[in-house]
Formats: C-alpha cells, sequence, structure tokens
C-alpha cells in the first residue's frame, strides 16, 4: 500500500501545483486553463496553514485540494485535482471534512458544497456523484474575437471610466452590484471593503477597467473588467456584469459591453473572455449572444448540501 506524505502547501508550491493541473486539464479540455501566476493568486487567497492540503509520494505531487469558505455564509468551495485515485479519494475526504467544519465555525447548521467539474471530465464527475454531489448550474464561457462591433447608444446614459483612486466610483460600482446579483447563483453579501479586497488581492485586477452606466444621471449598470486571461489568450475578461433590476431592458448591459470590448481593442487584445451562468435569473445568455459573443467552454458545478459538524 502506498505511503503518503501529507503537508500544508507553501507560494514556493505553486509551480508544482500548476503542473499537476495543467496536466489533468490537458488531460480533460486538451490544453491548460490554469497559468502560473492563475494558481499562485488562489494560494494567496486561500488560508494554507488549515484550508489545503498537498500529497507527495517520493518527492512527486498527487494531488492538491482545498476548501474555501465564502465570507461567513454556509457556502464553501472546494476543488480536488490529483494524479491517483487514491490521492483524489483521500483530498475529497479531506476537502468535504474541512467544509462541514467551516460551516459550524461560521454558525450555520448546513454547509453547502460547490465543486467546479468541466463538463468533460468524466472522471471528476463520478467522483462527485459518488459522494452525493449533484449537478446546480452550469457556467459557459463566453468569447468575442476582434474586430467588435461598435459600442452601442442608449439615449441618456453616460458611462464612466474607473481609476484605482476613484473610491466614490468603485463604491458606486460596488452597490450595483450587490444589488444587481442578489438573486444569482452563489451569491454571497459583501461589505465594500470585503469587496475591493477580493478584487485587489488578484494580480489581473485593473481598476482602470472599471465602468459604471447612468441613466437620467442614476447609477444603474457596472462592469469590471480584469487581465486575467491576458497571459494564456491574448484576451481581456469581464469579471462582472451588473444591471440594477429598474434598469434592466433598456441596452445597458449590451452598451457596457460594447465598450468593453473597444476598449480591449485599443489595449491590442484578440478579443474578451466572461463567464456567464446559464440558469441566470436574467436572460444573459441572450445578452453575450446578441453582442457577438459565442460559448468555447462549459464548467458546471456540482452542489452537496449537508449538516454542519
Amino acid at each position: 500500500m502506498s505511503t503518503f506524505d501529507i503537508r500544508r502547501p507553501r507560494g514556493t508550491d505553486a509551480a508544482a501545483i500548476h503542473d499537476l493541473v495543467a496536466e489533468h486539464d490537458t488531460s480533460v479540455i486538451g490544453r491548460p486553463d490554469m497559468t502560473l501566476t492563475d494558481v499562485a493568486d488562489v494560494l494567496e487567497e486561500l488560508d494554507l496553514e488549515n484550508d489545503s492540503w498537498l500529497i507527495h509520494e517520493g518527492g512527486r505531487v498527487l494531488g492538491w485540494g482545498y476548501a474555501q469558505r465564502q465570507m461567513d455564509s454556509d457556502n464553501v468551495e472546494i476543488d480536488v485535482r490529483a494524479r491517483t485515485p487514491q490521492a483524489a479519494a483521500l483530498l475529497w475526504d479531506t476537502v468535504t471534512e474541512r467544509a462541514r467544519r467551516l460551516a459550524s465555525e461560521a454558525g450555520h447548521a448546513q454547509v453547502r458544497m460547490d465543486i467546479a467539474v468541466y463538463e468533460q471530465d468524466a472522471a471528476m464527475r463520478a467522483a462527485a456523484s459518488e459522494r452525493g454531489f449533484a449537478p446546480a448550474t452550469s457556467f459557459h464561457r463566453m468569447r468575442i474575437d476582434f474586430p467588435a462591433p461598435a459600442p452601442a447608444s442608449v439615449p441618456g446614459t453616460t458611462v464612466e471610466t474607473g481609476s484605482p483612486h476613484d473610491e466614490e466610483l468603485k463604491r458606486t460600482a460596488h452597490g450595483i452590484q450587490q444589488v444587481g446579483f442578489a438573486q444569482h447563483f452563489g451569491f454571497v453579501p459583501r461589505t465594500f471593503e470585503e469587496w475591493a479586497e477580493t478584487m485587489e488581492r488578484s494580480s489581473a485586477n485593473d481598476w482602470n477597467q472599471l465602468l459604471v452606466a447612468r441613466a437620467g444621471g442614476e447609477p444603474a449598470a457596472m462592469l469590471l473588467g480584469t487581465d486575467q486571461f491576458v497571459e494564456d489568450e491574448d484576451c481581456g475578461y469581464v469579471r462582472t456584469l451588473a444591471v440594477l433590476p429598474r434598469f434592466r431592458g433598456r441596452g445597458l448591459g449590451k452598451l457596457l459591453l460594447g465598450h468593453a470590448f473597444a476598449a480591449d481593442e485599443r489595449r491590442g487584445r484578440v478579443g474578451t473572455i466572461l463567464h456567464v451562468d446559464s440558469n441566470n435569473t436574467t436572460p444573459a445568455l441572450g445578452l453575450y449572444l446578441s453582442a457577438g459573443m459565442r460559448p468555447v467552454l462549459a464548467i458546471d458545478v456540482w452542489r452537496k448540501v449537508v449538516g454542519g459538524s
């Protein structure tokens, strides 16, 4: 029987973890889907001393897993990447148990555990199903290649561009995002400080890519772009697009997308990418298709709800 060495990962393990993740992704979708920078960002976000594990055997990394509670909610995101079934099984047990404890520590009687699984990943889907997880929703990765259509115009609407020092516009965008996403899958309320800290912890963050649309002078919609897909795809990325409910149906989402596409094209990018929940409470998928985007990848979220411990 194999004997595993289990320890907490460190930031210096990013390259070894990236090799593991890239190998897994290539076997499933034909190419790596995370860069070394992406992995380093994830490690920066995690509580490495409590919520993440590495499995070694003979000096080789066999697996990596983590559990990450979303603020103080009962929602915990988990991930498991492993080179062997034995390492995978051990990590599944470890991260799901930690997820239960994280929910309990936050005072919740239950935990909602979510794991993202590529649509093509038969092994991961089977592992999730065996452990009582079930598909909860699907996210489509959408992409548009340039040149893109010229930005639409909406009468009575202005668009403002953010900057690292414009805190007022950031706070306005945060308010729109919190209300606009309140009914969406996986939403967890965040204060402005929590939201801004989450954004700034990522090396891909760029407040210059923040857009806020005002209708009749009132804040109505926001878009936040980042550089997450610059390194591997040479594309811009729309991390967040939100429209306040009372302003929906006026073309503000398409307006901001057009401005984001034009800005990415000016930056020399070859396209723009975003993710959309196919079960969104708003018809977002139709919006992105109408803006000239196309689906290029599907990622399912599998969920299991159990009592805390």
